[in-house]
């Protein structure tokens, strides 16, 4: 049974740009938290490497 394609959800032109500007805000955050991350396992030093299990 072949059913007629319905067309989803369509946006327009500026909800295109919103959404890529909300994912660039996304991906940035991301990024600062990481690079968060990263610092203060660096301030820590290597001994936050060396626990016992």
């Amino acid at each position: 049974m072949d059913q007629p394609r319905r067309p989803g959800i369509v946006l327009t032109e500026a909800q295109k740009k919103r959404q890529r500007e909300r994912s660039i805000a996304i991906a940035l955050a991301l990024a600062v938290l990481v690079a968060l991350f990263f610092a203060v396992t660096m301030v820590k030093g290597p001994i936050v490497l060396q626990r016992p299990m």
